[in-house]
């Protein structure tokens, strides 16, 4: 990236953030849909509190309008594919499913249980293989220069330092919900008469790949849970 299309991003960061600071929820998704229009769009997982901003998205101006993607690495728990068919249905959704171009199977006769490693530069691999890859092709492919996701500040020490909108692999990322707490995130979910994830009653309180996400335990508590315990993030919201 030149020096120049650096700038221009730091110079918009700085404009676009102090905006959001002004701006709710919904008001801050209108905003980038008028600003990227076309070339905007979310992302979903699916996972313990996704419903809210799909519901927000569906309560607004923006319903049926901006492209909503879900990546399906193939290795989801079977509650969130049944889940994910009650909220698309509940909400009338029109989600675009993304995979990737390597089939589990040859995945893990080429590299083996990648997920099953105690190292790091595994677990990179695996998220580039199964989310990162398929992302940025649809990002790609519909000139995408704006993404918005559900990530929260209190989710992970990484996402307590963000903004809620920087660029990540050359794009905007932004983050409507960064500031609601869990807590708000369920009460929205009760007033809103919005489906708990079945396995949030089990004991869970974030959700990914069935192999990699654990109920909360006295030992492990939130992103804890995920990954081992080697990793907080699957790389999709930081740049790598």
């Amino acid at each position: 990236m030149s020096d120049k299309i650096t700038d221009k991003f730091q110079l918009d960061l700085t404009n676009y953030n102090n905006l959001i600071e002004t701006l709710n929820t919904s008001e801050t998704i209108e905003w980038a849909y008028k600003t990227f229009k076309n070339n905007f769009a979310f992302t979903t997982s699916f996972g313990i509190h996704s419903s809210v901003l799909l519901h927000i998205i569906q309560s607004s101006s923006l319903k049926n309008k901006v492209k909503i993607f879900w990546i399906d690495t193939g290795y989801l728990p079977t509650e969130t594919y049944k889940y994910a068919d009650e909220i698309i249905n509940k909400l009338s959704l029109d989600i675009e499913i993304l995979q990737s171009q390597i089939s589990p199977a040859r995945m893990e006769a080429l590299y083996g249980k990648l997920w099953e490693s105690d190292k790091a530069e595994d677990l990179d691999k695996y998220h580039k293989l199964r989310k990162i890859n398929p992302l940025e092709k649809a990002l790609d492919k519909y000139s995408i220069n704006c993404w918005a996701s559900g990530v929260r500040a209190q989710q992970t020490n990484n996402r307590s330092k963000m903004k809620a909108i920087d660029v990540i692999r050359g794009r905007f990322s932004l983050r409507p919900l960064l500031s609601w707490s869990t807590k708000e995130m369920f009460y929205y979910m009760e007033e809103n008469n919005l489906p708990q994830h079945p396995l949030f009653l089990k004991g869970y309180s974030t959700i990914g790949d069935w192999h990699s996400s654990q109920p909360e335990d006295e030992n492990n508590k939130g992103r804890d849970t995920r990954f081992g315990g080697i990793k907080e993030e699957c790389g999709l919201h930081i740049n790598n």
